[in-house]
C-alpha cells in the first residue's frame, strides 16, 4: 500500500500543488488546512507522516507539533515542518517541539520527495532486528516499543532511532558527524547541531525512569550510552 501523507497547508494553491507532486510520488496524500481538520484526519486514520506548514490559521504550526508530540496516540508520526523561515533559531525551534526535519520554502518537489523518503527510511523500524536491554532499559524494534522495567516510555521517532543505535553501540563516543551519518544517513543535509536537539529530547523521554544519565556527554568529543557513570 501506498505510504500515506497528511499535507496541512492553508494556501490552497501550495496545497494542491504538494498533493500533485506527491501523488506523482506513488504517495496516498490527504489533505487539510488547518490543525482542527488534520486532527480529525489522525483521528479517523494515522498517516505515515505530517507536512506541516509553520504559519496556520488558529493553532500554528509549531504549536499543533508540540500538541501531537504530547499525545501518546500521535506522538510517534513522523513531521516535516514546511516554512519560509530559514533562520537557524527558527529551525531549531521547529526541531526543539517535535519536527523530524525542515524544508525551506520555496522547495522543488524532487528536493520534498527527498526529505520524505529519507525521513521515512530513519523513522522506519527493521522488522528483522531483534531487542535490545541495557540497565533496564529495552527497546523493540519490531514493535516499536522502549519499556523502562516493563514501563512504556514515548520516544520520538527520531529519538528511537537515535536510541537504537546507541543501545547497539555502548561504551563508544561517537562525535556529531558520526551520529549524523550513521542515524540520518550520509545522503541527508542536516546541520550538526540538530543531534543536540534531539539528544535532549532523547534524554527528557527517558528521565522519568532515570535513563537519562545513560545519554552521557563527552565534553570536546561528542556522545556516548554507558552504564557506567
Amino acid at each position: 500500500m501506498p505510504v500515506r501523507v497528511l499535507v496541512v497547508e492553508d494556501d490552497a494553491a501550495v496545497r494542491e500543488m504538494l498533493a500533485m507532486a506527491l501523488q506523482r510520488g506513488g504517495f496516498d496524500v490527504v489533505l487539510a488546512e488547518d490543525a482542527r481538520e488534520a486532527r480529525a484526519h489522525i483521528l479517523e486514520q494515522v498517516p505515515e507522516l505530517i507536512l506541516l506548514d509553520w504559519m496556520l490559521p488558529g493553532m500554528s504550526g509549531v504549536e499543533f507539533a508540540r500538541s501531537l508530540r504530547q499525545d501518546a496516540l500521535m506522538n510517534d508520526i513522523p513531521i516535516i515542518m514546511l516554512t519560509a523561515r530559514g533562520e537557524e533559531e527558527d529551525r531549531v525551534r521547529g526541531l526543539e517541539v517535535g519536527a523530524d526535519d525542515y524544508v525551506t520554502k520555496p522547495f522543488s518537489p524532487r528536493e520534498l520527495i527527498a526529505r520524505i523518503k529519507a525521513v521515512l527510511r530513519r523513522t522506519t523500524p527493521a522488522a528483522s532486528e531483534e531487542a535490545v536491554e541495557v540497565d533496564g532499559l529495552r527497546l523493540d524494534p519490531v514493535s516499536h516499543r522502549v519499556s523502562a522495567n516493563e514501563t512504556m516510555l514515548h520516544v520520538g521517532p527520531t529519538e528511537f532511532r537515535l536510541l537504537h543505535f546507541f543501545m547497539t553501540h555502548p561504551e563508544r563516543v561517537f562525535s556529531r558527524g558520526q551520529l549524523l551519518d550513521q542515524v540520518w544517513g550520509t545522503n541527508v543535509y542536516v546541520e550538526e547541531r540538530t543531534v543536540d536537539v534531539h539528544i535532549r529530547r532523547l534524554r527528557k523521554s527517558l528521565a522519568p525512569s532515570g535513563h537519562d544519565r545513560l545519554v552521557q556527554t563527552v565534553r570536546g568529543a561528542g556522545y556516548r550510552f554507558s552504564a557506567k557513570a
